[in-house]
């Protein structure tokens, strides 16, 4: 076995903002009650731990979330200030995946739940 994704990151230039945009967009509890403002994601059930904050540099993630309706998260990243970059589309041998940029342009991928 590999090495497991045990933490994401999300750095961007308005950390709070993104803390309230994938809060609102996942239902994720964001606690950034600290001296640096860290938001930190715990990870429930099978899921991972990760932080969003002000980014020292330029903006940058990697993540994949898994959701049950891609084309639902999709329009709702959009309500919320993200853009599409790749529709819906089936990985061949592979899960169904989409991918948003985030208000700071941050590409984030999505993974169909239950698909391989």
């Amino acid at each position: 076995m590999g090495n497991k994704v045990v933490h994401f990151e999300v750095l961007g230039s308005d950390g709070k903002r993104l803390q309230q945009f994938y809060a609102s967009l996942f239902g994720w509890k964001v606690d950034a009650s600290n001296p640096m403002e860290y938001g930190l994601v715990t990870g429930e059930d099978a899921g991972i731990g990760g932080g969003i904050a002000r980014s020292q540099g330029s903006p940058m993630v990697t993540v994949y979330v898994e959701v049950p309706d891609l084309a639902a998260a999709l329009t709702q990243a959009e309500r919320l200030g993200g853009n599409t970059v790749m529709p819906p589309m089936d990985v061949p041998g592979g899960p169904r995946i989409a991918q948003f940029a985030d208000p700071d342009g941050n590409v984030i991928g999505l993974t169909q739940a239950g698909a391989p």
